[in-house]
């Protein structure tokens, strides 16, 4: 059974990444009911499920599906605090994209 690969990614993957499952840390900075904003190096726009329970400032990774209006529709969110050093998040997706062969294939 193949596993479905999911690329971290920011803000400005989100074009590049259409239609695709993907992972996004960002910093929690609006929420309005079934959807939020989130700081991932750039603003990304989320279509909350119900299971999502986001807390304004804190971190939190998201598992969703970029749409073709490149906002992301969640289908996980795991709240991770507000002690999480993005600069260490954002070498992550560096080296994730740098070395693509390693943590996906791309179409």
């Amino acid at each position: 059974m193949a596993v479905e690969a999911t690329p971290r990614i920011n803000a400005r993957y989100l074009e590049s990444f259409t239609n695709t499952t993907v992972r996004i840390l960002g910093r929690v900075t609006s929420l309005r009911g079934e959807s939020a904003t989130i700081d991932a190096n750039g603003s990304v726009q989320l279509h909350l499920n119900r299971d999502a329970h986001l807390t304004p400032g804190n971190a939190v990774e998201i598992i969703g599906k970029v749409q073709p209006d490149l906002t992301v529709k969640v289908f996980q969110a795991m709240d991770f605090g507000s002690n999480i050093d993005f600069n260490a998040v954002e070498a992550v997706v560096d080296a994730t994209h740098r070395y693509k062969e390693i943590f996906y294939t791309a179409d």
